[in-house]
């Protein structure tokens, strides 16, 4: 059976995921019910990607100590030489490449975590099978967007949507890639 790779991510109804300034006050405010569903996804994934700088982003808040995916097989998505730290591998390797060889291991999910240019790439290419959003009852204005591709269209089907206090989590999986709307093309 193929793994999953899905996004699990938080966004303001705006769809931004955090302020210009990389700030989550918005979002941390807001009240919610127990873990948001949060620990019943992570005990489905195994893997873990993101980009460079939300791996540093990650590391300023905890620390190498309290890094939240210990005991994941963590990747970082990043145009430095391949190399490990201890706690993460990081890789150069396109999005289509990285998708394909998690793919072909065993394991269980692979959670793309972020940032909005990785999500971008793997949108582009459409590798994305399912996308957990939980919309926060904030409109931004501005910021990082959940989305960059504009112009790629996505067919997706809506399979849950659950209320976590003031947080609504919308379930989509992605229609297969026969399908789906042709990709734009890109630059």
């Amino acid at each position: 059976m193929k793994r999953s790779i899905k996004v699990y991510i938080a966004a303001s109804l705006d769809s931004y995921i955090a302020t210009e300034e990389e700030g989550l006050d918005w979002l941390t405010g807001v009240a919610g019910e127990g873990d948001n569903g949060y620990g019943a996804f992570l005990q489905t994934v195994d893997t873990v990607v993101m980009g460079r700088r939300t791996y540093e982003w990650i590391l300023a808040q905890t620390g190498r100590e309290a890094f939240p995916y210990l005991g994941k097989t963590c990747y970082v998505r990043s145009g430095s030489a391949p190399h490990t730290d201890g706690l993460a591998t990081f890789t150069n390797e396109s999005a289509d490449a990285l998708a394909a060889r998690l793919r072909a291991t065993e394991g269980g999910d692979i959670w793309l975590v972020g940032g909005g240019r990785m999500l971008d790439d793997f949108i582009r290419r459409r590798l994305i099978d399912a996308w957990i959003v939980t919309v926060a009852p904030a409109i931004l204005g501005g910021g990082i967007p959940l989305f960059r591709a504009a112009g790629v269209p996505a067919a997706l089907t809506l399979t849950d949507v659950r209320r976590y206090g003031q947080f609504a989590q919308l379930t989509y999986t992605a229609a297969p890639a026969d399908t789906a709307a042709t990709p734009a093309p890109t630059a």
